[in-house]
């Protein structure tokens, strides 16, 4: 299971207004277990006023860089966020899990393909990481990046795609979509909706091109973005998602069932294991997750966003019967093999058994 480790901040870079790249160092021993895959994230941590607070924030160095890089935009009312944007300076230590996520497709030095993404604000960091690889590590392939923002100073790492482009001339496009600025051309302004995503590929994208298309931005933009694409062709296999902010209720209440799932009755029973150990205690059948009575256990298992949107609370049901309020981050396969994100699920029967360890 992860476990948190020291980072050093080696350099923090204003980006926009509201927005830094945060560079970070692992100590030496550490070194291998930060190896990223493109478009992985990693969750920080640290203590406001006796309360931990974590957040997952993405990666937008590519492989190979040498570096470790993180993007941070100031979220309103965000603690975290905040204190990053205003406080965090070289010198300092944050602990960080081992980079996590599923948002990327394998690296095929070979390969010709046609790659297509879409960003909204700050979802174009993991797809940094994810351009830049492609780029570097398969030279033969092509991207274009359809980036949505509010205007043209809120745009994140504008200088550096410019430069990616001039780098790597033909082989990566851009099209930047502004809500609150007029452009030269009429399309390239206004929101991404489906009408904005009909007429991009009426005139500027070539869907039966495409052989991966990748999306990060908030729920409502992805939501239209996916069904045009599949509108346009594109399979479910071929569409990855990565969402950074919840605002519905993604494929709610799915239930993960094992065999000896019973009647509901008054509360439950819970058994988790964590590391190789563990631990049974009773635990409400209503109003509590797993993870909360595991960590009013004193386990220390894992998590970050509390809200469905990441896996790194993932855990498998061996017995009993949960149900999950909300899942952004597991496929239906995973569900199917009895895997529930302990942050959404609650308990159904009066037993329940977990695994932190599959």
């Amino acid at each position: 299971m992860a476990r948190f480790h020291p980072l050093t901040v080696t350099d923090v870079r204003r980006e926009t207004r509201d927005a830094v790249v945060v560079t970070l160092a692992p100590r030496d021993e550490d070194r291998a277990l930060f190896d990223f895959t493109q478009g992985q994230y990693l969750t920080l941590r640290r203590d406001f006023d006796g309360e931990e607070l974590r957040r997952s924030y993405s990666i937008c160095a590519g492989v190979g860089e040498g570096v470790l890089k993180v993007g941070i935009k100031r979220v309103d009312g965000g603690a975290f966020s905040t204190w990053a944007n205003e406080n965090l300076a070289p010198g300092d230590e944050i602990d960080a899990m081992p980079p996590m996520g599923k948002f990327f497709t394998p690296i095929e030095p070979e390969a010709e393909k046609q790659y297509l993404g879409f960003a909204g604000g700050s979802g174009i960091t993991p797809l940094l990481s994810i351009i830049k690889t492609v780029l570097a590590r398969e030279p033969k392939s092509k991207f274009t990046l359809v980036y949505a923002n509010r205007q043209i100073s809120s745009i994140m790492f504008r200088e550096e795609l410019e430069d990616l482009k001039n780098l790597h001339l033909g082989r990566l496009s851009v099209i930047h979509v502004l809500e609150q600025e007029g452009q030269e051309i009429d399309l390239f302004t206004g929101r991404i909706d489906a009408a904005k995503m009909q007429a991009l590929f009426a005139h500027w994208l070539d869907a039966s091109a495409v052989d991966t298309a990748f999306i990060c931005g908030p729920e409502p933009m992805m939501l239209a973005i996916a069904a045009a694409l599949r509108d346009h062709g594109l399979a479910d296999s071929q569409i990855r998602f990565e969402l950074f902010a919840s605002g519905q209720p993604g494929r709610a209440r799915t239930r993960a069932v094992s065999k000896t799932a019973v009647a509901p009755g008054t509360g439950t029973e819970a058994t988790v294991t964590l590391d190789g150990a563990t631990r049974s205690f009773e635990m409400a059948r209503q109003g509590q997750t797993i993870l909360e009575a595991a960590l009013e256990a004193k386990m220390d298992a894992p998590y970050s966003c509390k809200a469905g949107v990441c896996s790194t609370c993932r855990c498998k049901v061996l017995e009993g019967e949960v149900e999950m309020v909300v899942n952004h981050a597991l496929e239906d396969y995973e569900v199917r093999a009895g895997y529930v994100l302990s942050c959404q699920a609650m308990p159904l029967s009066a037993r329940v058994v977990v695994t932190y360890d599959e």
